[in-house]
């Protein structure tokens, strides 16, 4: 039987001292409507014999039982006293438990958010809308600095671009703003490459080889460098991915997902445009790859 009597109706609870027994107690008194309610109760429970469960009263804190007496008479008058084989310590325990139901506490709204299932979206979108521009930042970087160079980095980034989203796609990725995060990133990882590509044809080309041998040459002795870094980033995104929170875990996924593709762009594909202009004969100007031809002796 529920009594309805909650600890907002506690006014005080102290341990104290039976004057017959010299034993630990419980003093406890209610408010009026406290005092009101848990005298009917008593006044209807003690018509049962000690040891009936109809006798019994439970106490509850958190729907956690911390006492379960029986009841010797009727209390009334507002205050009573619990007895029963208390400790000093589980006395004064019982007390502050009884108490602690009593605090009065209020809840001040210091502000309110409202998030609307448009919120997500509306974000995503905004990323997606700044690697956009990042990413057009970036290629138009290449095409001024690196010229005919930089138009076939610029394809292979598209492709890139291409080929990650399909596998994000294929492979059901959720596009996180962490997952984004680690995508963009991985896109300058990709363009990290071609750099390294391009300024190594530059320098062989200066040193006298003809275009298309400079651009394996520049492939070739540009790799090395294209492997260790990329092979250091995987490995921390593993470390990421196996002892991260969960939020960091998407960022991990995305951004090994990109480096390794950009490993496959950089030397497959952009080797590969390469050798296609090379082949071309007005794509032959050393000009066009920001090296002056050699003055003729």
């Amino acid at each position: 039987m529920y009594t309805g009597i909650d600890g907002s109706m506690i006014t005080n609870a102290s341990r104290s001292t039976d004057p017959s027994t010299n034993q630990p107690d419980v003093s406890i008194s209610f408010n009026s409507k406290g005092s009101d309610m848990f005298c009917a109760f008593t006044r209807d429970r003690v018509t049962h014999p000690q040891g009936d469960p109809q006798n019994m009263l439970a106490i509850f804190i958190d729907k956690d039982l911390v006492q379960d007496a029986n009841i010797i008479s009727e209390i009334c008058g507002g205050s009573g006293v619990i007895t029963g084989g208390f400790t000093a310590a589980s006395a004064q325990a019982l007390a502050i438990q009884l108490n602690s139901g009593a605090l009065p506490g209020t809840v001040s709204l210091a502000s309110a958010t409202e998030v609307g299932a448009t919120l997500g979206a509306s974000t995503v979108k905004l990323s997606l809308l700044a690697g956009a521009f990042g990413l057009a930042i970036v290629i138009l970087f290449m095409l001024l600095y690196y010229r005919l160079p930089g138009v076939v980095a610029s394809l292979a980034l598209l492709l890139y671009g291409a080929i990650v989203l399909a596998i994000f796609k294929f492979f059901g990725i959720t596009l996180t703003l962490a997952g984004l995060t680690g995508f963009i990133l991985s896109v300058g990882m990709a363009v990290d490459a071609n750099v390294l590509i391009f300024e190594r044809v530059k320098e062989e080309l200066r040193g006298g080889r003809t275009l298309g041998a400079a651009m394996e040459a520049g492939v070739h002795r540009a790799w090395p460098a294209i492997r260790d870094s990329n092979i250091s980033t995987l490995i921390t995104c593993f470390v990421l991915y196996f002892f991260g929170a969960p939020l960091i875990k998407g960022f991990a996924i995305t951004l090994a997902i990109g480096v390794a593709v950009s490993m496959f762009s950089a030397v497959v594909t952009t080797q590969q445009f390469l050798q296609i202009v090379a082949g071309l004969r007005p794509a032959r100007r050393l000009a066009f790859y920001g090296v002056q031809a050699p003055k003729a002796a």
